[in-house]
């Protein structure tokens, strides 16, 4: 595995950046798929209207998110937030899920707020492209050596070139490949929110079961995640993805999004 997928002149094209595009266009695929499936007035223009929206949002949002954890650090060296610098070096130069979600939902009600479409439908459109994007992002966080786990004995284990992040911080040892039980676990949610996309809920459901079952298997993966971002002496995706499962949980039992619409 490299970070760096080729070289074009003075553009490099690393795999991570590959992997986005990748999950982009399936993702909108899907998505587009859907929107139709469910009737939604929408074309494959608007679609590509709400990426142009939310991804860029999405993308300030998880960098924000990160450097929250790292304000010391990016006071010094302001340049590293965006990448650029003799500071921006491995550790300090990522991203944050949870940032993203959060950037890409304000770009999601902008988006429904100009189209005029229903909130809760367009997001049970949107679940099932979402997870899937998120687990080819992850295929990309293992080429590019990101997202790593801690120090394991386990067969699985992998080594990670010294020119990656995990390589850096872990020379020479095998490591969980926490990015690769994400990926697993977001495969699983995909095809669990498939199967329940044709069901005959009230909208929003799929929605909530996506941010449910997101935020138990990303709490999983983070106690082998090494680099995991903290809140004092809890680890923050812990902390968040009990918040959102105790608010979705909340919100799908008082609107009782688990009866057939209309009900």
């Amino acid at each position: 595995m490299k970070p760096i997928a080729f070289t074009l002149g003075s553009v490099t094209v690393r795999w991570y950046g590959i992997a986005y595009a990748v999950a982009l266009l399936v993702g909108l695929g899907i998505l587009n798929k859907e929107v139709e499936r469910r009737g939604l007035d929408l074309d494959f223009n608007d679609l590509i209207d709400f990426v142009l929206i939310s991804f860029p949002l999405g993308l300030i949002g998880a960098r924000i998110y990160y450097a929250l954890f790292y304000l010391d650090y990016f006071r010094g060296a302001p340049l590293a937030f965006f990448g650029l610098g003799s500071g921006s070096g491995f550790g300090l130069s990522g991203l944050a899920i949870h940032g993203g979600l959060i950037g890409g939902l304000v770009g999601l009600l902008i988006f429904v707020k100009l189209k005029r479409v229903g909130f809760r439908k367009f997001v049970d459109a949107l679940a099932p492209a979402l997870i899937l994007g998120q687990a080819i992002g992850r295929a990309g966080n293992l080429l590019n050596g990101d997202a790593y786990g801690y120090p394991t004995e386990l067969p699985w284990g992998i080594v990670f070139p010294s020119n990656t992040a995990a390589g850096a911080k872990f020379p020479n040892q095998s490591l969980h490949p926490a990015m690769i039980y994400e990926m697993i676990l977001d495969l699983l949610i995909f095809a669990f929110l498939w199967k329940l996309r044709k069901g005959n809920y009230k909208p929003g459901f799929i929605g909530v079961s996506y941010l449910i079952s997101y935020s138990i298997g990303r709490s999983l993966v983070s106690f082998f995640r090494a680099g995991s971002l903290w809140i004092g002496p809890i680890r923050a995706a812990h902390l968040i993805s009990i918040l959102i499962v105790a608010w979705s949980g909340y919100y799908l039992i008082d609107r009782k999004l688990y009866l057939p619409e209309g009900s």
